[in-house]
């Protein structure tokens, strides 16, 4: 058996214009070039896959992993500058400062920080200090940076806050901050003013004050506060700022800010916010991958989309779809391997392995649908793994065929979804690849109209 070509420049791709196949349209075999634009498209009398599936969008505990030691929790980017900025504003009015500084947490906690530099300027009027993030157990590119506030007296009242070396600038809408301003999230914009307040008024404070309301009693002057972070340009090259808008930088984030590790709410606040992004520009069209190898293959079957609409989905395919409805994307593609679609089309829209499990039974009962005999049927349903009843699938002939199945009963499980728990329509097209990631081998769906 010879392999399928790869997806080359000559290959014709999978453009926006491209309608899905039908039922009449023969399965994907090694004869079977890429899907293009001649490719006739679903029509509306196709029935839908998976009526009856129930669908189940388990959560995450709160790590990923089971450990015998607990995970340790680390500080936000955010929670790190508010404490860099009182820092300076303390030695900027001229305080000694005993090597730790003490902000509040958005839940009113109160936390200390080892400050690691510090710096005052009394010719310019202005003071230093950098406190090193510690993001905990998390694997998070911003651990060991060393979060800079620079903060010096302006003549008029009240707090002036922008972004330095190393601070993403905000250039896509979407994200909820100005245009062209820097990326620094409301959360630690409210954490910065109320540790400068605090610096600034000498006492601890229940409530954070508005920003132009912080001048300092004795002078009447405000201050600026400049956020900095060295190597921050560098470090978001590990991010997915650059498909965001965010430009230059890391952004400073958080909305507790505490780190917890392999945080559940994190990486689905990161779909969520993706998906932002993209209805922000205009864009219908929303691309759902389940990691980095299936995004390329897409981004090389869809040349036309921008970056933009392509997310990384990860497992939490039901948050995305949720994000889309609530944004009015009509249109919404998955790319994914046999694994995640086997789960996907037995309903479960949280596919984390510690959630959930590849139904291999689900695989059986398709072959035997596509016309596997009753022996392949068996073997397939007492797979190992996804894996090993593609290649089953695959060594029988029958690979093409059963792949476009799956991909018709996760289509309607998506379109299910959408409707039954995001109170919304998306039309659905779904693409089952290889395991390069870079090669179809069934699709199924239709066009939003």
């Amino acid at each position: 058996m010879t392999e399928d070509p790869e997806i080359t420049e000559e290959t014709p791709p999978i453009t926006e214009e491209t309608p899905p196949i039908t039922e009449e349209t023969p399965p994907i075999t090694e004869e079977t070039p890429p899907i293009t634009e001649e490719t006739p498209a679903i029509t509306e009398e196709t029935p839908p896959a998976a009526e009856e599936t129930p669908l189940r969008e388990p959560d995450l505990p709160r790590t990923m992993k089971v450990r015998q030691k607990a995970l340790r929790t680390g500080w936000t980017t955010g929670s790190c500058a508010s404490a860099a900025a009182k820092a300076a504003t303390l030695l900027l009015r001229g305080e000694d400062l005993p090597g730790y500084v003490e902000i509040a947490l958005p839940s009113g906690n109160r936390v200390t920080f080892k400050v690691e530099e510090t710096v005052v300027d009394n010719a310019h009027d202005r003071a230093r200090a950098v406190v090193v993030k510690d993001a905990g157990d998390d694997p998070d590119v911003t651990h060991g940076a060393h979060i800079t506030a620079d903060v010096s007296w302006r003549d008029g009242p009240g707090l002036e806050l922008d972004g330095g070396e190393g601070v993403g600038v905000v250039t896509r809408p979407g994200l909820g901050l100005e245009l062209g301003g820097p990326a620094i999230n409301p959360v630690p914009r409210k954490m910065i003013t109320h540790a400068v307040a605090e610096a600034v008024f000498e006492a601890p404070l229940d409530e954070t004050p508005e920003a132009a309301d912080v001048t300092d009693p004795a002078s009447g002057r405000g201050l600026r506060v400049v956020i900095s972070v060295p190597d921050g340009e560098i470090m978001a090259r590990k991010t997915t700022n650059k498909r965001l808008g965010i430009l230059g930088g890391i952004s400073i984030l958080g909305t507790t800010g505490i780190v917890r590790p392999f945080s559940t709410a994190s990486w689905r606040a990161s779909v969520e916010q993706a998906v932002s992004v993209m209805a922000a520009q205009g864009e219908t069209t929303l691309v759902l991958c389940t990691g980095g190898r299936t995004e390329k293959g897409a981004m090389k079957m869809l040349p036309k989309l921008p970056d933009v609409c392509f997310v990384e989905v990860g497992d939490f395919t039901g948050a995305a779809l949720r994000r889309a409805v609530e944004h009015g994307v009509k249109q919404v593609v998955f790319v994914g391997m046999a694994g995640k679609l086997t789960k996907l089309a037995a309903g479960v829209l949280m596919t984390h392995y510690t959630r959930s499990k590849v139904n291999t039974e689900l695989l059986g009962v398709i072959t035997t649908d596509m016309g596997g005999s009753a022996e392949l049927a068996a073997e397939v349903a007492q797979a190992n793994t996804a894996r090993h009843a593609y290649e089953l699938w695959e060594a029988a002939g029958i690979l093409g065929p059963c792949g476009r199945e799956l991909c018709r009963r996760v289509a309607g499980v998506l379109e299910r979804f959408a409707v039954e728990e995001a109170g919304g329509e998306v039309a659905a097209q779904v693409v089952l690849v290889d395991f390069t990631g870079e090669r179809m081998v069934g699709m199924y769906g239709r066009m939003a109209r």
